[in-house]
């Protein structure tokens, strides 16, 4: 299973951006989709997650600003930000949990897209 996440570049403050992230390998299902972030000299945190119940989680810094959704006949998760402030310059991943076509669990991160806000 492979993640390919793509849609990151630079903005102005006040832009907008989206995200996507589309799986593709021997899956048969997936229960999570998440996006995550890591922004320079921090740790790696949770932007937002959605399951495929349709649960979606988000951070607090990014309520009401981002959106997460999912195509689930692609496989492919998206992350539609607006009003981008410069705290939100960082790497963008997103991650899959679910399982394969052989039924073992996964758990697998994109390579990273990175996002930078500046004017």
């Amino acid at each position: 299973v492979q993640l390919q996440a793509s849609g990151g570049g630079l903005v102005q403050p006040g832009g907008s951006l989206r995200l996507s992230c589309a799986a593709s390998g021997s899956i048969s299902s997936i229960n999570r989709m998440a996006w995550y972030r890591r922004a320079p000299g921090k740790q790696r945190g949770l932007v937002a997650s959605l399951t495929d119940g349709g649960i979606s989680n988000y951070a607090d810094s990014v309520k009401d600003r981002f959106t997460i959704s999912r195509d689930n006949a692609k496989n492919t998760l998206y992350l539609q930000m607006n009003s981008l402030k410069p705290e939100d310059t960082a790497v963008y991943y997103c991650n899959a949990d679910g399982r394969s076509g052989s039924l073992r669990p996964f758990s697998h991160w994109g390579q990273g897209t990175q996002v930078t806000v500046s004017s």
